[in-house]
């Protein structure tokens, strides 16, 4: 540890180029702390500061995205998901300018649970009415169906990169590692721009082990979405407190409750089990999201979230 870390990270970059396929080679490959580093690398890199560039959001989304963009001080576009979570593809092409330099699609959404039909992400990435580069956030995508990420698109789109990381489906949050896969003159701007030593050795080794080991990461996953399938008919099943529980293509579930979602939310935190309220967001009013546990975790939240529901309707009669 008495030497600086590779500062290009090459031999963890031809493990995730092998491991995603579709002909990617290390020059495709950026590696950042975290998918966060790379979501501010590229606004610094294509968008002017003081407001005269724009990024495009579809709310609701990741909340990164809005952050740094203010960070950075760059204007903010938004294209509304539609209330089913779906892209509005022609509204989307109608709202972009000639300054709208990254358009920010989260596939699968956070906090939507729904991937976007890569279909919907060539139609922007070839449409004439846009220039800028369509980043895809696939933070999620370990748990989606075969064949849904971007990624498969990047050898004929240069204009799209794709965000990915270590800390969802590998389990790996604490070592803040991801991904930015892309064009090779893009990714090669990106290295340009980033700190000389940004991904420490420490990370890099834990991160390699981990690309060597996708049996480990094909057995999490299969049981995560088992256990997904689980909690969503247990919660469908509480008709007296939820009124719909979301599709999911990621470790997570979206549900709206009937009423007092902040409150749940709030009083089952203070108990010891942490959701997300979202019912603050769009067509997310009385929205809970949760993230998909162990068998006894996720036993513990349905219980807890059944006990704080009679606890908060008893208390108001």
């Amino acid at each position: 540890l008495e030497r600086y870390p590779d500062p290009y990270q090459v031999p963890l970059k031809e493990l995730v180029a092998k491991y995603r396929g579709h002909n990617l080679t290390p020059a495709n490959i950026f590696v950042g702390v975290g998918s966060d580093e790379a979501i501010d690398l590229l606004m610094r890199i294509f968008c002017h500061p003081g407001q005269t560039d724009e990024i495009l959001i579809t709310p609701p989304t990741y909340g990164m995205y809005k952050v740094c963009a203010k960070v950075n001080d760059i204007k903010i576009l938004s294209s509304p998901l539609t209330p089913d979570f779906d892209l509005d593809v022609p509204k989307t092409l109608e709202t972009v300018t000639e300054q709208t330099k990254l358009l920010f699609i989260c596939s699968p959404g956070n906090p939507t649970c729904k991937a976007i039909p890569l279909e919907d992400i060539e139609q922007i990435a070839s449409s004439e009415k846009y220039s800028g580069l369509v980043v895809v956030d696939e933070a999620y995508v370990d748990f989606t169906a075969p064949g849904q990420s971007a990624v498969s698109l990047v050898e004929k789109y240069p204009n799209i990169v794709v965000l990915q990381t270590l800390s969802k489906a590998f389990g790996l949050a604490g070592i803040r590692c991801g991904f930015c896969i892309g064009a090779p003159d893009v990714i090669q701007l990106m290295n340009n721009v980033k700190a000389p030593y940004n991904v420490n050795a420490l990370t890099s080794e834990v991160a390699i082990n981990a690309m060597k080991s996708i049996d480990t990461l094909e057995k999490n996953v299969k049981d995560t979405l088992a256990q997904r399938e689980i909690v969503k008919t247990k919660l469908e099943a509480l008709a007296d407190i939820v009124v719909k529980v979301y599709p999911s293509d990621s470790n997570f579930l979206l549900f709206r409750v009937k009423d007092k979602a902040l409150e749940l939310y709030k009083t089952m935190a203070d108990k010891g089990v942490v959701t997300r309220f979202r019912g603050n967001e769009l067509h997310c009013d009385q929205c809970i999201r949760v993230t998909i546990g162990t068998p006894e975790e996720n036993e513990k939240f349905l219980d807890l979230l059944q006990s704080t529901w009679k606890e908060l309707t008893t208390n108001q009669m």
